[in-house]
């Protein structure tokens, strides 16, 4: 699911060259003392933090270590980090690594945690764990990506003033998540994305658990919502049609999940939704004249229907509907 292989926040992303490792084959040593291009100046790039999961020369630490000491990291201004150590490993000492030298790293205003390709492991499959320390360490974020769910936990207590974009991409969101956003204060969030999943992949999130993002008390400058991906995606859309945080929207995103008539009728007989400019339902199992009663309902707005998908039968007669990422 990589989706920042080569730029993050409009950055090309930097790598460190490769070392010679004592651990490391001699074929590997002499291509790493190969002539290598210089490295870009520190504010130029997003700078990948990452060893691979197996046979690496380096442990994460290791390599963090001489991201610091190659690096003018004052004014470095984006982080990628990727893969931190063997498989089920979890994040806590990436986390842990960034959040201690938080001092030397005042000019960084975007994170991507967890840059991870399904080649390297499947998305349900990353170890996360409590990201909480990201937002008080660095102040001044704007942007945090999270890609995977497991142990991943964020302090419902805890707020911040500068994050304006904020992507969770998983194939089961833990419900810590859209209650954090729910109770939190983001008074400059402007794009909210989460990708709920299933439940098998610990996607436990209810329309409960959104209540407070729906009501936007502390989101006062949220203009773009994404509750995606969700098996549940015909309750959220009832929600949605009374939810006081849509009247100030200008993009819905509901893509990726379940969506079927039953949630399309609750779009059409909520609360207006004329006032958009972009609804996302991509990916959906609505019916073709539901989805003609939807265009006729929303003139003038950007309505997304790609991909209609259909149920698959099962033995019992019922008929299953999937999202499009669950593991």
């Amino acid at each position: 699911m990589s989706r920042y292989e080569s730029h993050f926040a409009g950055l090309p992303v930097a790598h460190l060259h490769e070392i010679p490792h004592p651990k490391a084959t001699r074929s590997d040593n002499a291509r790493a003392r190969k002539p290598q291009a210089p490295l870009p100046a520190a504010a130029d790039a997003a700078w990948a933090l990452r060893v691979p999961g197996y046979q690496a020369h380096e442990t994460y630490e290791e390599y963090f270590t001489r991201f610091l000491e190659t690096v003018k990291t004052e004014d470095v201004p984006a982080i990628v980090i990727g893969t931190w150590g063997e498989h089920g490993e979890s994040s806590a000492t990436a986390v842990r690594l960034l959040c201690e030298q938080a001092a030397r790293l005042p000019a960084l205003r975007h994170l991507y945690l967890g840059d991870i390709s399904s080649e390297e492991n499947e998305i349900s499959w990353i170890q996360q764990s409590d990201i909480t320390p990201i937002l008080t360490a660095f102040p001044a974020l704007e942007t945090l990506v999270v890609q995977g769910g497991d142990g991943l936990t964020l302090d419902p207590a805890v707020g911040h003033p500068a994050l304006r974009t904020a992507e969770f991409q998983s194939g089961g969101l833990p419900a810590a998540i859209p209650r954090a956003f729910g109770a939190g204060a983001f008074p400059s969030l402007t794009s909210l994305e989460l990708w709920l999943g299933v439940s098998e992949y610990g996607g436990d999130a209810t329309v409960a658990d959104l209540a407070g993002i729906l009501r936007g008390d502390g989101l006062p400058a949220l203009t773009r919502l994404g509750l995606m991906n969700s098996e549940i995606q015909d309750e959220i859309a009832a929600a949605v049609g009374s939810a006081p945080v849509v009247s100030r929207l200008t993009t819905l995103d509901l893509s990726m999940g379940t969506l079927g008539d039953e949630g399309a009728e609750a779009l059409i007989t909520g609360q207006p939704l004329t006032h958009l400019t972009h609804l996302n339902l991509r990916h959906h199992f609505i019916g073709e004249a539901m989805r003609r009663r939807l265009l006729a309902a929303l003139p003038g707005v950007d309505v997304n229907l790609d991909d209609p998908e259909e149920a698959e039968e099962w033995g019992d007669g019922q008929a299953w509907r999937y999202t499009e990422v669950a593991e």
